[in-house]
């Protein structure tokens, strides 16, 4: 990612914002505890940015909490939920959102100017299906949803903390897969994609160990389809190969 604010992937949710940065948290905030997982943000939001959040948050937007989501009631509706985290910029979460309209899609992001661009998009598009959370993706997981309240989970991109000493900051190893195979319903599926292919082995050594995933061999209740990314673009630019990785949860 560059200087101007994080693409549309998980790098921004999983990442080292500092204290002192404008959208960092404070020390005693809700975000604090986990700052070794985000990765250093700054960004105040425009006027017009100010505006749509103001309008929408308070009814589409949440920040972390201790509270229990019902997601049909947030939604105003019963159907799949489907978790995003890592939204980024939000272009990938509303393409899909739209591309599945029968789907409730609740996007984890921490980074708020990247949250105000996809409310903007939100906006301009109607878009109905989308609901979006700030905060780490993990006390999300852990504090916010119950135990088979999801029918998917996305994680693309995330950060590959590539030297072995910060390989503990990783999102992806194992209690991460064992939440999130909590939160999925017997039948649901877990899509994550990465361009680095040191992590894809380490994310498919630990999801290949959780004993409630296992290779999907059944019909996907969502799509797997992406949006190819700005950041994706400058990986492909650079002969960097994406890898899928998609697991179910046993029914």
């Amino acid at each position: 990612m560059g200087d101007n604010g994080p693409v549309n992937d998980a790098r921004s949710t999983t990442q080292n914002l500092q204290p002192g940065d404008e959208t960092a948290p404070e020390r005693g905030s809700r975000l604090y505890p986990r700052v070794t997982s985000f990765r250093s943000r700054r960004g105040a939001l425009t006027e017009a940015q100010q505006t749509t959040w103001d309008a929408l948050w308070p009814t589409i937007g949440r920040d972390v909490a201790d509270d229990k989501i019902d997601v049909d009631a947030w939604f105003g509706r019963s159907a799949p939920a489907i978790l995003e985290i890592g939204s980024g910029t939000g272009t990938a979460t509303t393409a899909m959102a739209t591309a599945e309209p029968h789907v409730n899609l609740m996007a984890v992001e921490v980074y708020r100017p990247g949250l105000a661009q996809t409310l903007q998009q939100i906006e301009r598009q109607h878009i109905d299906n989308i609901r979006l959370l700030r905060g780490d993706a993990m006390d999300v997981l852990e504090n916010m949803l119950t135990s088979e309240s999801l029918t998917g989970v996305r994680v693309f991109f995330p950060d590959p903390w590539p030297k072995v000493r910060h390989h503990k900051r990783r999102l992806l190893q194992g209690p991460t897969f064992a939440m999130i195979a909590d939160r999925l319903k017997p039948g649901g599926v877990l899509h994550v994609a990465t361009d680095h292919a040191e992590y894809a082995e380490w994310i498919a050594e630990a999801g290949n160990a959780e004993p409630a995933l296992s290779v999907l061999d059944w019909e996907s209740p969502m799509t797997h389809e992406r949006p190819v990314t700005k950041f994706e673009g400058k990986a492909q630019l650079v002969g960097s190969s994406v890898t899928e990785l998609i697991w179910g949860k046993s029914r």
